[in-house]
C-alpha cells in the first residue's frame, strides 16, 4: 500500500530525473565551467537523496523540568504567585480610579448646571412648563434679545 508521501517522493523523483535529461541534453551547449559545476551540484543533491529519510515517530510528552520534577511540583513559590497576581491588581486599581474619576465629573456638571439654574432670572419652575418650551423654540430671537 503506497501512502501519500511516497508519492509525492515519487513525483519528486520523476521530476528530478527529467530536469537531469534536459540539463544533459543541453549541457554541451553550455560552457565548461558551468556544465561542471551543475555535475556537482547534481552529484550532491544525489548523496543527499540517497541518505536514509529520518522517520517520524508519535509525538511524546515531556515534562518541561524534565524527568525529575514531580507533577505537583509547580516550581509556583510565594513571589511568582504575587508576580502573577500584580496585573489583575493594577487592572482593579485602575477601574476603581477610573470609576472614581467618572463620578466625580458627573457630580461637577449636575452641579454647574444647578448653580446656572439657581442664578437664573426665570424660576426652575419655568424649565418644565411645557407652554415655555414652546415660546423658546417659536421666538428665538425675541428670547435671545431679552437676554
Amino acid at each position: 500500500m503506497k501512502t501519500q508521501a511516497n508519492l509525492d517522493m515519487t513525483r519528486v523523483d520523476r521530476l528530478g530525473q527529467a530536469l537531469a535529461r534536459r540539463l544533459n541534453e543541453h549541457a554541451t551547449e553550455l560552457p565548461h565551467d558551468i556544465s561542471e559545476r551543475l555535475r556537482v551540484a547534481r552529484m550532491q543533491a544525489l548523496e543527499q537523496r540517497k541518505r536514509e529519510p529520518v522517520k517520524l515517530t508519535a509525538p511524546q510528552l515531556v515534562m518541561a523540568g524534565g524527568p525529575n520534577i514531580s507533577p505537583s511540583d509547580e516550581g509556583l513559590n510565594l513571589w511568582s504567585r504575587l508576580a502573577s497576581a500584580l496585573p489583575l491588581i493594577v487592572l482593579m486599581i485602575g477601574l476603581a480610579s477610573i470609576h472614581v474619576f467618572q463620578n466625580e465629573h458627573r457630580t461637577n456638571e449636575i452641579a454647574s448646571l444647578d448653580a446656572e439654574l439657581l442664578t437664573d432670572d426665570l424660576p426652575p419652575d419655568a424649565y418644565t412648563d411645557p407652554g415655555f418650551l414652546i415660546f423658546l423654540k417659536s421666538n428665538p430671537l425675541q428670547a435671545k434679545v431679552a437676554d
